[in-house]
């Protein structure tokens, strides 16, 4: 009787429809050439869908750009027993079944209104709920509630051949008060890495909004950016940085000349600079290299401003302490990379960068709407995959150089096949430590786990928190990043396949 309900759930599985692999992946290439003049190389690509609908990080888009061939089969998606060795068949069905379940895109919907509704006002329906929560897309995309826990899912990550990246999943700060506690919080978690295997964790991430209230750090970007419409505005507080904007940034948030920050205002931002400061001294002492959070335009000039004050200070040798995050989505991303890092370079400073596609696409133009300006964004999908591989092709050949050190932190499946046969194409070791490949957690598995088979030092992103913080920080992210989930339709097809041939393997 089992062996004949094993052997119709086997037949099911063989049925649903599978997409055909390619054995060997298209060919795309780095631009023509890397220089502050040549800016434009996504401009040539037809642009294939205005800026709205599923996130740019996982639509796995081909972009194909001449020059180079990629080399075949250097990422294989297509033993699937090799690429889920490490996972165990209770494991891949839950994964399976939530993956599903997240594909539905009005979940998003769905959880935004329960969360926000009376029923969370009711004891017993706010107890179903967050149980229900936690034992489904919580214990899948969260690595746990405390440190402890999280602990345990590093050595998983670990003996999976994977690393983690520890990201506290706080909320933006609302005062002093608010701004030390995460400060402790984000001290205490870089130094539970100690009692972790030294080659276990890869990063720890850190908020500058959690550190330093979103308040302040949009009358720093107003100043910031004034100061590059007229060099004459004095900003007696600014400490040296490397360059944050370029001739093509957007800088229509600041209408008019902002007034200076008053004396409280100084006073808040040095704190903040200080707590930055001995969170990278933390990362030294723990050897663990800090990766710095992007957020809208609103916000990031600021961010950058205090990431690369940091960076320019911090750093062992020639390895970048702190990284900074470079939004490829935004039409000025790859202009401002050659800056700062050339900049950096002449400083002779090592300089890190997290590369991303980005997430605050329909605010960032709704913002710009609401101005009568062109939104910031690239004007297709195509120009901003295109942009991406443009950046990764930028810190590639610097890494080569050995003056660079980059996170490509991606679910496109193209933009990994380009950057793993890029990197093997300038002969960066896979074992080198200035390259890492990223994923979030409980995402784009297949391509986490075909880049670990190929060599590469891949980390997943790991945010943890008691599930009754993290959660508005999750959906957040699910707001943000609206119709990521639904199009992993290719984990969940591999996913498919091989628990197919496990339940086969069992009956023959």
């Amino acid at each position: 009787m089992a062996k004949r309900f094993v052997q119709q759930q086997t037949r099911q599985l063989q049925n649903l429809p599978l997409r055909r692999l390619n054995s060997a992946p298209p060919s795309i290439s780095a631009p023509p050439s890397i220089s502050a003049k040549n800016l434009t190389d996504s401009a040539i690509l037809k642009p294939v869908l205005a800026p709205s609908g599923p996130s740019l990080d996982d639509v796995a888009t081909t972009t194909t750009i001449t020059n180079t061939t990629i080399p075949p089969k250097i990422l294989n998606f297509e033993d699937v027993e090799k690429l889920f060795s490490s996972v165990s068949t209770t494991r891949l069905m839950r994964s399976s079944l939530t993956l599903h379940m997240a594909a539905y895109e009005p979940m998003v919907d769905i959880g935004m209104w329960v969360m926000n509704s009376r029923l969370m006002d009711v004891p017993i329906m706010k107890k179903f709920i967050m149980g229900s929560v936690e034992h489904t897309f919580y214990d899948h995309f969260c690595a746990g509630p405390n440190l402890e826990e999280v602990g345990r899912t590093i050595l998983k990550l670990k003996n999976a051949g994977l690393r983690g990246m520890l990201d506290y999943g706080l909320e933006h700060a609302t005062d002093n008060e608010s701004c030390e506690q995460n400060f402790k919080d984000f001290i205490e978690t870089i130094e539970s890495t100690k009692s972790l295997p030294s080659d276990s964790v890869s990063f720890a991430v850190v908020k500058i909004t959690a550190i330093c209230p979103p308040r302040l750090l949009r009358r720093v970007s107003d100043q910031l950016r004034w100061e590059h419409k007229d060099s004459s505005f004095n900003l007696p507080w600014k400490r040296k940085s490397l360059p944050i904007f370029s001739e093509c940034s957007p800088l229509y948030h600041t209408q008019k000349k902002p007034q200076p920050l008053t004396m409280q205002e100084e006073k808040d931002l040095q704190q903040a600079h200080e707590r930055l400061q001995k969170i990278c001294e933390k990362c030294i002492e723990t050897n663990v290299p800090l990766l710095v959070d992007a957020e809208d335009t609103t916000l990031q000039p600021a961010i950058d401003y205090m990431t690369y004050s940091a960076a320019i200070t911090y750093y062992k040798d020639d390895n970048p302490i702190v990284f900074g995050t470079i939004q490829a989505y935004l039409k000025d991303a790859k202009e401002r990379l050659i800056q700062t890092t050339n900049a950096a370079k002449k400083m002779g400073v090592p300089m890190g960068f997290k590369l991303v596609r980005g997430a605050y696409m329909s605010s960032e133009g709704r913002l710009a709407a609401s101005y009568g300006v062109k939104s910031p964004i690239h004007d297709s999908i195509a120009q901003t995959h295109a942009c991406y591989n443009g950046c990764a092709s930028i810190m590639l050949e610097q890494i080569a150089n050995g003056s660079a050190a980059v996170v490509l932190a991606t679910h496109n499946i193209e933009s990994g096949r380009y950057a793993a046969a890029k990197a093997t194409e300038l002969g960066i070791g896979k074992e080198n430590q200035k390259l890492h490949f990223a994923q979030l957690y409980g995402m784009a598995q297949v391509l986490s786990f075909a880049l670990r088979n190929a060599g590469f030092q891949v980390s997943k992103y790991l945010p943890f928190g008691h599930v009754d913080l993290i959660m508005p920080y999750l959906l957040r992210r699910a707001e943000e990043n609206r119709g990521l989930l639904s199009t992993s339709s290719l984990d969940r097809e591999l996913m498919r396949k091989e628990l197919a041939r496990r339940f086969t393997s069992q009956v023959v």
